[in-house]
């Protein structure tokens, strides 16, 4: 696996300080708040597990899947819930988390089916922000970190269900992904 790497971005170090800076910062923001984290399967289950231990608040979890990409690199715009939400949202202040925010179509589809469900409010903690690729107007509370417009494994963030199980974050080479 490491061969089809082609450089690091983020190291295990790198990544626990991102995700122990997030946890501090969501602590803050919602003391005294209703928090439900809302995990986005299956990429966001690595910094879900991390970030939620860094949270020193009392919150609720639960988990959705949902699928715009496929096998293929880019996202369809087509989102399908695969797994819904076991609660109701109705008086929680939730917070979705996600590995990565890009194109923001799926993101800003999500964002319009959980807000039908009564959330006292809702924001998004995206662990890496790729704005040069934005295409839909959904923007990250909370960004653990900016990343270049390359393909990047590691740490949740996958490549045809590949390279998830990673501890860092790295960019994939293209001929993984080119053949």
């Amino acid at each position: 696996m490491k061969n089809d790497i082609q450089s690091v971005l983020f190291s295990e170090e790198e990544l626990e300080a991102i995700v122990s800076r997030l946890g501090a910062q969501i602590t803050e923001d919602y003391r005294g708040k209703n928090l439900l984290l809302v995990s986005i399967l299956k990429g966001s289950v690595a910094i879900m597990a991390d970030l939620m231990r860094r949270i020193d608040l009392p919150c609720r979890i639960d988990f959705m899947a949902v699928s715009s990409y496929g096998s293929g690199i880019n996202s369809s715009g087509n989102v399908k819930i695969i797994k819904d939400l076991d609660i109701s949202l109705e008086g929680y202040d939730l917070l979705i988390v996600e590995d990565i925010l890009d194109s923001g179509r799926t993101l800003s589809s999500l964002m319009e089916i959980l807000s039908t469900r009564k959330p006292k409010s809702i924001e998004i903690c995206a662990l890496f922000d790729k704005p040069e690729r934005r295409e839909a107007d959904v923007y990250a509370k909370y960004i653990g970190a900016k990343v270049p417009d390359a393909f990047i494994v590691g740490y949740g963030l996958d490549y045809d269900e590949k390279y998830r199980n990673l501890p860092y974050v790295g960019v994939l080479k293209p001929e993984v992904y080119e053949k």
